[in-house]
């Protein structure tokens, strides 16, 4: 069984063709330290907050080099049965699943609106080890995508998701919840995204302080794609890394407006 609910987020990992690179960067920008490299698993590395797991970090394989960025993995209790329902409702297999030693077997995918996820079904690695408050931690994930209506029918098919749609005239948010518990959003790109970006999903890791973490990104050649801006949900901007790679810092614990309504969805 899968220990964390099917359709968690329970891990992230990225490539980077400057490993050195992204682990200076990000033990900057959010403390992190890192493991030893596994040059049985393609020298992958993980990160750590405060001693805990919480992401990785990877060279990319001979013939992958390209744009870096995030990853995140779902949980899955069959990482095989997951693949077969993936390729049923409209997604693709980017990498069928494979074990990784004792630690589960991963699968890479992409659904139908081109954003780009893994699963994972855990052996003696069971995903994040930090609190979503511990600072360096994983915290939150969005999809954005141009055709939410397919990756909406996707996601809900392929994990036991129920959907609560935000009432904001401004924007299209959906939130994807595992019981009472709110796990994933979903936004619409609008037309201020470029064109050639395509649908990705989005990372939050938490920060003591926004604007400080901001700085220090900035500082080491990170671009601020938006914000800092208050939310009732925590301080939050979104930035791209030395190398392309996107992700968002959020300071939880500054928050500011009310908590918008939302409807559940049928």
């Amino acid at each position: 069984m899968a220990v964390q609910p099917e359709g968690t987020p329970c891990w992230v990992d990225a490539m980077f063709s400057d490993v050195e690179g992204a682990k200076s960067f990000y033990g900057d920008v959010l403390g992190w330290t890192f493991g030893e490299s596994s040059s049985e698993y393609g020298n992958y590395t993980q990160a750590y907050a405060d001693g805990k797991a919480v992401a990785a970090v990877v060279p990319p394989m001979p013939g992958q080099e390209g744009q870096s960025a995030w990853c995140l993995y779902f949980a899955a209790a069959d990482a095989a049965a997951t693949a077969e329902k993936i390729r049923q409702h409209g997604g693709e297999v980017l990498m069928e699943p494979m074990q990784v030693g004792e630690f589960g077997t991963m699968c890479l995918a992409r659904e139908p609106s081109g954003a780009v996820f893994g699963v994972w079904q855990a052996g003696t690695h069971e995903g994040f080890e930090a609190s979503m408050e511990q600072p360096g931690a994983f915290c939150w994930a969005e999809v954005f995508t141009r055709e939410p209506e397919k990756a909406d029918a996707f996601l809900s098919a392929l994990f036991p998701y129920s959907m609560k749609q935000m009432q904001d005239d401004a924007i299209d948010f959906r939130m994807f919840n595992l019981g009472d518990k709110t796990v994933l959003g979903r936004m619409r790109m609008t037309e201020e995204f470029p064109p050639e970006i395509p649908s990705y999903i989005n990372v939050y890791f938490t920060v003591d302080n926004c604007d400080d973490a901001v700085a220090r990104a900035t500082k080491l050649g990170a671009q601020v794609r938006f914000g800092p801006m208050d939310t009732p949900f925590g301080r939050f901007a979104a930035l791209s890394d030395p190398q392309g790679a996107n992700f968002s810092v959020i300071d939880i614990s500054t928050t500011a407006g009310e908590m918008p309504q939302s409807t559940d969805v049928p």
